[in-house]
């Protein structure tokens, strides 16, 4: 191993060893595993419907040998566009033990997206909500799978609720009338009945378990390919850096969609391979979430800073009773420290704030629960998980303590490799390093901060700006709720900064009062040039602001003015 300082080591809680001797084995044996150790434990609970560890696996076991029935061979890609509900796990372990590989997407994706990622993963099998049938309908002709299984929400609740969500989904118009035919159209529930079981026998831990795609922040979405191992590897990383929660039963809240790497592993794999009990909550709405957190008294809530703030944000949020919770672990994106405060003023609870990407499975750095939590920091890195900060443009060798460059990472949760994309796999993947495109420092502690992404950087008139940085100064101001800066085209500087913002409800800003308030605090180059209002901000499903949609609006803004001073030019010419 490559002979560099590893500060992080002496940062870690005692208990937490710098390495790890690595179990190999299939995903699903997790799940084994704990339905042996606490057979009759809770491991989901959905509104009126639960099922233990016994239950759960004999279920995913069921629906593998009804899938093997439909034709499913080892190595074959299984889409699941489903919410958080009971079936996305019993489909997910399931589709696991069959030997098949698991494509998570996004219900909320564009007909665009989806049709990119089923042609590109070759997806041969679909586990879908009823719902989304009017957006698959007109797509079926375009894409390659074979056989689509079509659940409902109903399909997980028993009676009377059942019945109360099928009148209600009626007369709001939602009710959605499938063509069944037996062939390339289905119900799901035959895939969890008769008593046949299956698991597959010949599973190496370095077979591809997930082809997970990335957001496609730059082009089309790519597909990362994560083993078995890979994500093993970061189950038991979790486990080794969090060894305080797998000492007693515990029940996590499942908000993070599982069709996200980050709710998956955190909400999902993990959760279940130290025997902990489930909720799923299809979507987020405030006010259901803080009705299960009083009612199910759940003690560990990975989430996002937007799901944490919004809730602070509830105006009857102190009727519930939230001290259940003991430990919140944060990513995404960094959490505003007066949040942090208030959160744990009305929990108790500590937010742990970490750091990871779907490249690494995802997890790579968490502060420690009892060791110093610093302001701002992504943490250590993971036991087993090196990193450093090199220069952006070179490369190579770390940087000295708390220079700023690119976070590179290397350990066992670090894919494979894009799947089909030598070129993109050689650009991020380069001699056992993963380059995150992350900027960051490191301190003296072996604390990494994220500074900004490095296709966020804006330059101006020669200046490297860094929009976080700005954020972070329009986030303390009272008035504003949430606020984000991005780079914009400018003829004389290159770009410009333009803020977007959301102010409190009732409070009234102009373009002057923001621009007067930064230049207290911010350097004249990084001031903001241009402001807009805005109700909200494009988000990604975890909660973080998509920077790239809106520079997307400013570039396409910028291309018919010009297109329109072009025009103008031909006319005065003619």
């Amino acid at each position: 191993m490559e002979n560099f300082e590893r500060p992080w080591l002496g940062s870690y809680d005692d208990e937490v060893t710098p390495n790890i001797d690595y179990e190999r084995m299939p995903l699903h044996e997790y799940l084994d595993r704990a339905a042996r150790k606490w057979p009759k434990r809770k491991a989901i609970i959905f509104q009126n419907w639960s099922c233990n560890y016994a239950r759960l696996k004999q279920l995913s076991e069921i629906f593998a040998a009804n899938l093997v029935a439909q034709g499913l061979k080892k190595g074959d890609r299984v889409a699941l566009m489903l919410p958080n509900l009971p079936q996305t796990l019993i489909a997910y372990w399931g589709t696991l033990r069959a030997g098949g590989v698991v494509t998570m997407t996004n219900p909320l994706y564009m007909e665009t997206e989806i049709v990119h990622q089923f042609n590109d993963s070759g997806a041969r099998f679909l586990i879908a909500l009823d719902l989304l049938w009017p957006k698959l309908e007109k797509l079926m002709p375009e894409l390659p799978v074979e056989q689509t299984f079509f659940t409902s929400i109903a399909d997980s609740l028993r009676f009377p609720l059942n019945l109360l969500y099928r009148i209600k989904t009626a007369r709001e118009g939602r009710k959605t009338s499938i063509p069944f035919d037996g062939k390339r159209i289905k119900p799901f529930k035959p895939l969890l009945s008769g008593r046949k079981k299956h698991t597959c026998t010949d599973i190496d831990p370095d077979d591809m378990a997930m082809l997970q795609y990335t957001g496609g922040t730059t082009g089309v979405a790519k597909g990362c390919i994560l083993s078995h191992f890979n994500l093993g590897a970061n189950v038991q990383q979790c486990t080794a850096m969090l060894n305080e929660l797998s000492k007693e039963p515990q029940t996590f809240l499942g908000v993070l969609p599982y069709f996200h790497i980050y709710g998956l592993t955190t909400c999902c794999t993990w959760p279940i391979s130290i025997g902990a009990t489930l909720i799923p909550f299809p979507r987020y709405v405030p006010q259901d979430v803080l009705k299960g957190i009083h009612k199910h008294r759940p003690t560990v809530f990975p989430g996002a800073p937007s799901v944490y703030i919004s809730l602070l944000q509830q105006k009857n949020v102190e009727k519930y009773d939230l001290k259940s919770i003991q430990y919140c672990v944060s990513g995404s994106a960094p959490m505003p420290m007066e949040y942090i405060d208030s959160f744990k003023r009305m929990t108790g609870a500590e937010i742990l704030e970490g750091f990871g990407l779907t490249e690494a499975s995802p997890v790579t750095h968490l502060n420690p629960i009892r060791g110093e939590r610093k302001n701002g920091s992504i943490g250590l890195p993971f036991p087993d998980t090196d990193a450093k900060i090199v220069d952006m443009e070179v490369g190579g060798e770390p940087l000295h303590t708390g220079k700023v460059g690119e976070l590179v990472i290397r350990g066992p949760q670090v894919m494979k490799g894009y799947y089909n994309r030598p070129d993109a796999t050689a650009d991020v993947l380069r001699n056992g390093w993963l380059y995150t495109g992350d900027i960051a420092y490191m301190d003296e502690q072996g604390y990494f901060f994220i500074v900004d992404r490095k296709k966020d950087l804006i330059i101006s008139g020669g200046y490297n700006i860094y929009p976080r940085e700005i954020d972070e100064v329009l986030y303390a101001h009272p008035d504003i709720r949430e606020a984000v800066t991005v780079g914009i085209p400018h003829e004389q500087r290159g770009e410009i900064v333009k803020a977007y913002i959301v102010l409190e409800d009732g409070v009234k800003m102009s373009r002057s009062d923001v621009i007067a308030y930064c230049r207290d605090k911010l350097a004249n180059y990084k001031v903001p040039k241009r402001v807009e209002f805005r109700k909200d901000l494009p988000k990604t499903m975890v909660g973080k602001v998509l920077r790239r949609a809106l520079r997307d609006e400013e570039m396409e803004k910028a291309e018919k003015r010009k297109k329109k001073n072009s025009e103008k030019k031909i006319d005065k010419s003619e």
